[in-house]
């Protein structure tokens, strides 16, 4: 296990938050969230056999529904507009289920 700086942690940490910014931006119009509704992307390490190092998970909380999670088989900066509308695909077929 390696050392990490705080100021190498601190860059990682602010280049994550601008991602994650960058991505909600893309995601909220694709989803057609209102302004009561709640949106949520982490980026995690996935350790599943076929899964891909890093993958971003999206919490879609919409007011009065319970909260859907979606899966972007990437890093949260490779989240772009055609990420957004298939995961906003995604998301309306998990809510006719």
């Amino acid at each position: 296990m390696g050392f990490i700086s705080l100021k190498d942690w601190r860059a990682r940490s602010a280049g994550l938050a601008e991602a994650a910014a960058r991505a909600k931006a893309v995601l909220r119009p694709a989803l057609k969230l209102s302004d009561a509704d709640a949106l949520s992307v982490n980026e995690i390490a996935c350790t599943d056999p076929g899964c891909p190092d890093v993958e971003t998970v999206v919490l879609v909380m919409r007011i009065d529904e319970p909260t859907r999670a979606l899966r972007f088989r990437g890093p949260l900066d490779g989240l772009d507009e055609a990420a957004a509308h298939a995961l906003a695909a995604e998301e309306i077929r998990l809510r006719l289920v």
